[in-house]
């Protein structure tokens, strides 16, 4: 089969793999529908995060099984499912407890020995404990589809996100990140409820996004002036809840800047670049608690589904470029230069 990639920074090429096959009995194979570049594949991609020379890459898909293990239960040949960016058996005390990221027997797609993504199928092991069944009639919608896409990943950090940042009904959120998980931020805090929410960003069709998605208001500064712009809108305080959805030292100094005490952050930015980002002095004079990390989305998928299917959400605007696999190395380009917010594949 054919499938991405990378052997080197700036280097993601398609090309012929070994086909998946079922190594243990809770694995299925998977045919991959639609997959989709991540933001944070671009640290990969840019070299400020190391891969081997040959490693596989993507971690957002979902499709349907072609092959099932004699040890799944939940699953047969046909289902349309989707899978979230980290497998987890689904039997452990962290699974149990929703926290699937940190399922001992759990792993990363991508990550060495393991097939990634963005490739036309994907060997998916504990498929009882990682995947989630979709109603078969959306394959044949490609709009629902690629909305359910965002279940894999980018939907469920965003709302990781505005659960961390303590977001209820009749808050302020404030959100630092115009990318597709900041979008979605947006989206998550207006879904819990959020009367007022400020989108920082300066890309106006980023923004146009952002304001339809429940975005009250748009701040296009950045550091120093963009906290002066927030609480100025605020009356001199700042936000109850803020979403930081970056990951950069200057992201995260505007997130506590523009936290009004006593206020929580709700960070899922991945960390790059960061590490002098946060000043406990201040967040311990001022009372901001700071909550968040790498999104366990398995947990989140059965509450947000329902959503998705209903309409009540629609994150589907999120994905501005829809790309075959061979245009994959492109799509890498067009996100990486900022042409394109998020890239869809249609394998």
């Amino acid at each position: 089969m054919r499938a991405t990639v990378i052997h080197a920074p700036h280097d993601i090429r398609v090309q012929e793999v070994p086909d998946p096959a079922i190594q243990q009995p809770t694995d299925v194979v998977l045919r991959v529908l639609r997959a989709c570049i991540c933001g944070s594949d671009l640290w990969a991609y840019r070299g400020e995060s190391a891969r081997r020379p040959g490693q596989r890459i993507g971690h957002e898909f979902l499709g349907i099984v072609e092959e099932a293990g004699a040890g799944v239960n939940g699953f047969a040949v046909g289902d349309l499912v989707v899978a979230p960016f980290v497998w987890s058996d689904g039997t452990c005390a962290y699974c149990a407890e929703g926290l699937t990221t940190s399922c001992p027997q759990g792993g990363f797609w991508g990550s060495v020995g393991s097939d990634g993504g963005q490739g036309e199928a994907v060997r998916v092991p504990f498929a009882d404990g990682t995947l989630v069944k979709l109603p078969a009639a959306a394959a044949s919608d490609d709009r629902l589809l690629t909305a359910l896409l965002a279940l894999s990943d980018v939907l469920g950090t965003g709302h990781h996100a505005a659960v961390g940042a303590g977001v209820k009904p009749g808050s302020t959120v404030a959100v630092v990140g115009d990318g597709a998980v900041g979008l979605c931020g947006v989206m998550a805090a207006k879904r819990l409820g959020a009367e007022r929410i400020i989108a920082l960003g300066r890309h106006t069709a980023r923004t146009d996004i952002a304001r339809a998605f429940g975005a009250t208001d748009v701040v296009a500064e950045r550091g120093d002036a963009a906290v002066a712009a927030v609480r100025e809108l605020l009356g001199g305080e700042g936000a109850q809840a803020v979403i930081e959805a970056v990951g950069t030292e200057q992201s995260m100094r505007t997130a506590v800047g523009i936290t009004r005490d006593g206020g929580s952050i709700g960070y899922v930015g991945v960390p790059h670049g960061s590490g002098t980002g946060l000043d406990l002095g201040v967040m311990f004079d001022r009372n901001i608690a700071l909550r968040g990390g790498v999104a366990p989305v398995r947990g989140y998928i059965p509450e947000l589904l329902p959503d998705v299917l209903s309409g009540a959400i629609d994150p589907s605007p999120v994905f501005d470029l829809a790309i075959g696999l061979d245009d994959v190395p492109a799509g890498y380009r067009a996100m990486d230069e900022r042409t394109a917010l998020k890239v869809l594949i249609k394998p």
